[in-house]
């Protein structure tokens, strides 16, 4: 039987999703490159890694190798990862801390602004090089948004407050309630990191809608009962999820000894919220620690999943800290999570999925995510004319 969406959708009762290809084509991989991942802030890291003058931390975005480095002015830049002499790369190291950056090449020399400082055996053009901001590392946009570094590789990329603080305000209706965790004060104490074989938006999707959650995380339902109703925190604005009686804190164990993080307020005890920043970037807030992923889109198939759990440095620093309870609740969900995705890669192929899925009204906030999706790559009428 052949569905028809249409009708569905005029009685709205259930949306279509995407169309299985839109997971599995290269060409449509390749328009969310050019489209989304080179026009959208990605989050690179956090300024604390970069705090000192000299201090950097290497990262690829898309096809670019980047560069994030805090100058001798004490500002933070970003440039490309490329010498300007023959294009080698200038930084190996995911981090590190330099006085200068030498091409390890032809030993091109910049300074920590990007200019170039040095060029041997080149008496004859020494001049014309030197200090010519023709000449000097290509810059990159960046923005450092609550303690989290984010670059843009677009040329005029819009503000980080219309593309971050929007989000914020869609899902909470204000921006105070996400500033009172102040995650520009807080450190990872612990990192994961995961392959997946999905597409990044099955990533995405699973993680805004908690229809599965009373299927296959028991851990995380045993934690916060009211997700076993199928409605998670983003189906709405400004929700939250409240800890079951039994449970002290968002662990593993249910059990926690940990303060609350420095700026909450008595409401936020023994209260989750989860929340996306598209396109790659999840943030889940609780009491005492704050987790954030970021995913980076391999394939049209594959994904990596990088998962970050930040705690108050104070705590970090006592002799007895130990972040596994915590890290451990949420790294099941991640695996259960992740596993999910890959049920849905393997058949995103089959005719059963030509013309996609389906959405149950308690889902049905994904189609947003789609949206977005289809208006970047430039399909949006052909999907709505399914």
């Amino acid at each position: 039987m052949v569905m028809d969406h249409n009708i569905i959708n005029d009685k709205g009762r259930i949306k279509s999703t995407l169309k299985g290809e839109l997971y599995t084509s290269p060409t449509i991989f390749q328009l969310e490159k050019e489209n989304i991942i080179s026009k959208s802030w990605i989050l690179v890291g956090f300024a604390y890694e970069v705090e000192k003058p000299g201090q950097y931390i290497a990262t690829k975005v898309e096809n670019e190798n980047v560069l994030i480095v805090r100058g001798k002015d004490s500002v933070l830049r970003a440039f490309l990862n490329a010498c300007r002499h023959r294009g080698a790369k200038l930084c190996s190291d995911s981090s590190g801390k330099t006085g200068a950056i030498r091409c390890p090449y032809h030993s091109w020399t910049y300074s920590l602004d990007g200019s170039l400082i040095g060029v041997p055996n080149t008496s004859h053009c020494r001049k014309e090089l030197v200090n010519n901001e023709n000449y000097g590392l290509e810059s990159v946009h960046l923005e450092v948004w609550h303690g989290m570094i984010w670059v843009n590789l677009s040329e005029n990329p819009k503000s980080i407050e219309k593309s971050l603080d929007a989000q914020i305000l869609e899902r909470f209706g204000e921006l105070d309630t996400f500033s009172r965790y102040q995650i520009h004060n807080l450190q990872v104490a612990h990192r994961k990191e995961y392959e997946v074989e999905a597409n990044w938006k099955l990533i995405v999707e699973n993680f805004q809608e908690c229809y599965h959650c009373s299927s296959i995380h028991p851990e995380l339902t045993a934690t916060l009962p009211e997700f076993r109703s199928g409605v998670g925190t983003q189906n709405a604005v400004g929700g939250g999820a409240t800890f079951d009686d039994k449970v002290d804190a968002f662990s593993i164990n249910g059990k926690g000894s940990r303060p609350m993080l420095k700026g909450l307020l008595p409401e936020d005890d023994r209260t989750y919220f989860g929340m996306t920043i598209l396109p790659f970037v999840f943030i889940n807030l609780t009491p005492d620690h704050v987790i954030v992923h970021r995913i980076i889109p391999i394939g049209a198939e594959k994904s990596k999943v990088i998962c970050e759990w930040l705690f108050d440095p104070e705590e970090i620093a006592k002799p007895d800290f130990d972040p596994k309870d915590a890290v451990e609740l949420f790294h099941r969900v991640n695996l259960q999570d992740f596993e999910a995705c890959e049920w849905c890669q393997e058949n995103m192929g089959s005719k059963a999925y030509k013309d996609g899925g389906i959405l149950v009204p308690i889902e049905q906030h994904v189609s947003h995510f789609y949206d977005y999706v289809l208006e970047a790559i430039g399909m949006k009428i052909e999907m709505s004319n399914k």
